[in-house]
C-alpha cells in the first residue's frame, strides 16, 4: 500500500518546519500546496479583505491526483476538508500556543483582519476539528509546533507512527 501523509494547521503553527524534517527523514516528497497553487496559478481570485489569494481547489486536486499515484508524499496545506479521505493514512495537525502564533503572524505582516481570523482559528481548534470531521479519528494526530523542541517531539511521534505503519 502506498503511503501518503497530510500535514495541516493554522498558518504560522510550524507545518513547513515539520514537513521539511519529515520529508528528509522519511525520504518522501513534500508537496507544499500553497507553493504549488502559486507556481501553477491555481488561484480563483484575490481576497483584498484578507490580503491573500483564494485557492482553486479543483485545479489543485487535479494537479495532485497523478502525483499521489505512487505514494511517498507529504501534502502540506492550512486547510484539509477538501482533500479526498482515501488519499491519507495519517493526518498530522500542527498546533501552536496563541502568544507564539501571534508573534509569527505579526512578523509575516498579516493585516489585522487576517491575523485575528487566524488567531480565532487556532483558539477554537478549527483545523483540528476540521481534520477530525473529515478523516477517520484514528489517523488524526495533534502535534505541538511552538518550539524546535516541540518539532523534535513531533518528529518522534511521526517516526513512531511510521514504524507502526510499516509493520501492518
Amino acid at each position: 500500500m502506498a503511503l501518503f501523509i497530510l500535514c495541516t494547521g493554522t498558518p504560522g503553527a510550524g507545518k513547513s518546519y515539520l514537513c521539511e524534517r519529515m520529508a528528509a527523514h522519511l525520504k518522501f516528497t513534500w508537496l507544499d500546496c500553497s507553493k504549488i497553487a502559486k507556481d501553477e496559478n491555481f488561484i480563483m481570485e484575490y481576497d483584498e479583505e484578507y490580503d491573500c489569494p483564494v485557492l482553486d481547489e479543483d485545479k489543485l486536486l487535479d494537479h495532485l491526483e497523478p502525483l499521489m499515484a505512487n505514494g511517498g508524499n507529504i501534502v502540506e496545506y492550512h486547510s484539509c476538508d477538501f482533500f479526498p479521505e482515501r488519499w491519507f493514512q495519517a493526518v498530522f495537525v500542527v498546533t501552536c500556543p496563541n502568544t507564539a502564533l501571534y508573534d509569527r503572524l505579526k512578523a509575516r505582516n498579516y493585516n489585522e483582519k487576517k491575523l485575528n481570523s487566524n488567531m480565532q482559528c487556532e483558539i477554537f481548534c478549527t483545523i483540528l476539528d476540521e481534520a477530525r470531521e473529515s478523516y477517520k479519528p484514528d489517523i488524526v494526530y495533534e502535534l505541538p509546533g511552538e518550539t524546535k523542541a516541540d518539532a523534535e517531539k513531533s518528529m518522534k511521534t511521526v517516526k513512531n507512527w511510521y514504524s507502526m505503519w510499516k509493520r501492518k
